[in-house]
């Protein structure tokens, strides 16, 4: 059985092996350096874009109810008030969210104080309609 030969650090083939070994190691620090700056990039972005709208404001749309009646919820122990908004087909669903609040959920602690209608212009040009909406304060 041959033995293996010993290193006198003389040897081309082990430098060059040493050489692409640290290559890649540079290149692995540079990607991971890469993603980490990409992640801050991205937390920067995430953190200027913030909502213009208050916090109590709770926006319904597609998502199943009880979504939002739990949101709802959770912003009127904080909060004490909320605006349930909604435009268009969603309108019964902001109902149902502040109804399911109301009765269910809240067991008598909350009520609708006001309710308002209106009527938003959607799109621009040749493609504007009218929407109609609604807001539903709930509160103590």
């Amino acid at each position: 059985m041959p033995r293996p030969k010993k290193s006198n650090g003389n040897d081309p083939e082990e430098a060059q092996i040493a050489n692409t070994t640290q290559e890649a190691q540079t290149q692995t620090q540079a990607q991971t350096q890469t993603q980490a700056q990409t992640q801050t990039q991205a937390q920067t972005q995430t953190q200027m874009v913030q909502r213009s709208s208050p916090p109590n404001h709770i926006f319904v749309g597609k998502k199943p109810v009880m979504s939002y009646a739990m949101s709802a919820l959770i912003q009127l122990t904080q909060a004490g008030e909320i605006v349930v908004k909604a435009r268009g087909m969603a309108i019964s669903r902001a109902v149902d969210v502040a109804e399911i609040v109301t009765k269910r959920l809240g067991n008598g602690a909350f009520a609708v104080k006001d309710i308002r209608i209106g009527t938003e212009v959607v799109g621009e040009g040749s493609e504007t309609r009218n929407v109609s909406s609604i807001e539903i304060i709930v509160g103590k």
